[in-house]
């Protein structure tokens, strides 16, 4: 029986904006699905999203689960013999779900667009310079460098990041609600004797996101796995750090346990932070360079790639550069370049469920959902 396909040409548009505009050239050798290390004998990716791709059938490429299971080391790209970027194609399917899924969608139009970055950079400028002007006058204040005199922890940092973190839960929540939404209305559906969607959850963290061993299956792009790496453990650092100075803040407020900083240089958790940047630099370094060796010919620089290893580059360095100053005790350089580091710290975690880095939620669930449901080549 024939079927009639309607193709959706504002659809075709906006991937070849987001970073497919090659798919036009795709003649379905399926060079790509046979030379991707990944991608399973049954329905194999990418050759059937280049065919919906061609021809616009959006419904079905929005709610394809295996856009997540692709780990974009660009290898069918780079062996495809009409220079077609099936890897292009899948990461504009991915940027786009990125500004979709989400809500408010206002943003994610805003991240779609090197355009609307003043308006990402200004909305925290702004806050943290009220922050400023209600503690100092936007003055810089006199005596030993502590940024708590112009940011204090308690009373401004910790409210504004407290609601940046339970803004992005809940958006998170909502987003992989629609995301498995999506995924059950294509057909994707566990069955009786699956395991649970938790269970298969903890098994892709402990096989595959602690340890990045798909990012090792990639011969052509090696940069990938060690970048990755250390950059994911260097945010865990930081990250556990973030919470022992939270908490001690706040049982020095309740229970006057003496806390106090700038920590020394050889306090363990000043240590923890100081190698947790370096291991970011050290990550940042390889996947930097991994961009710009990437051959033009053969994949898209995209925005979404360069606003995310810009945010973190800025995000280390004015790190490492407010405690060089404050300890070289330039007061005018140190408080400047911390406001600065508060900014893009803002930008990095507040808009997080729509930039590159939410495929750290988005494609851990959807490996989860695939060994849920048996995928081949994804099961437990």
């Amino acid at each position: 029986m024939a079927t009639r396909i309607d193709p959706d040409v504002k659809f075709i548009r906006e991937m070849q904006a987001a970073g497919g505009e090659s798919l036009k050239k795709c003649y379905q050798c399926a060079t790509c699905s046979v030379i991707c290390p990944l991608s399973p004998e049954e329905s194999p990716f990418p050759r059937k999203e280049m065919v919906w791709a061609q021809w616009g059938m959006k419904d079905k490429l929005v709610n394809d689960i295996d856009i997540w299971l692709c780990h974009n080391c660009g290898e069918c790209s780079d062996y495809c013999p009409r220079g077609a970027k099936p890897a292009d194609l899948l990461a504009a399917l991915r940027n786009t779900a990125y500004t979709s899924l989400a809500r408010p969608a206002v943003l994610g139009k805003w991240m779609s667009s090197a355009r609307y970055l003043p308006i990402l950079f200004i909305i925290p400028a702004i806050l943290f310079l009220i922050v400023w002007a209600a503690t100092t006058g936007l003055t810089i204040p006199e005596g030993e460098i502590i940024f708590a005199k112009v940011f204090p922890t308690l009373a401004a940092i910790d409210p504004i990041f407290i609601l940046v973190t339970i803004f992005v839960i809940f958006t998170f929540i909502y987003s992989v609600g629609r995301m498995l939404s999506s995924f059950r209305e294509a057909g994707f559906v566990p069955g009786e004797n699956s395991p649970s969607l938790l269970s298969s959850l903890g098994g892709v963290i402990k096989d595959q996101v602690l340890t990045h061993v798909k990012f090792k299956d990639c011969e052509t792009n090696q940069d990938r796995y060690p970048g990755h790496l250390f950059v994911f453990y260097g945010f865990i650092a930081l990250a556990v750090v973030t919470g022992i100075i939270a908490a001690a803040y706040w049982g020095d407020k309740l229970f006057d346990v003496g806390f106090t900083t700038p920590l020394a240089l050889w306090n363990p958790v000043k240590i923890l932070a100081n190698l947790g940047g370096i291991a970011l630099i050290v990550g940042l370094v390889y996947m930097t360079r991994s961009r710009l060796n990437q051959d033009p010919k053969m994949t898209v620089n995209s925005y979404f790639d360069w606003y995310l290893l810009g945010v973190i580059w800025v995000v280390v360095v004015t790190g490492f550069l407010a405690q060089i100053f404050r300890l070289a005790d330039a007061a005018s350089l140190a408080y400047t370049i911390y406001y600065l580091h508060l900014v893009t710290v803002f930008m990095l975690f507040a808009y997080l469920p729509w930039s590159k880095l939410a495929h750290l939620v988005y494609r851990t669930v959807a490996l989860a959902y695939a060994r849920q449901i048996g995928r081949a080549g994804f099961r437990e």
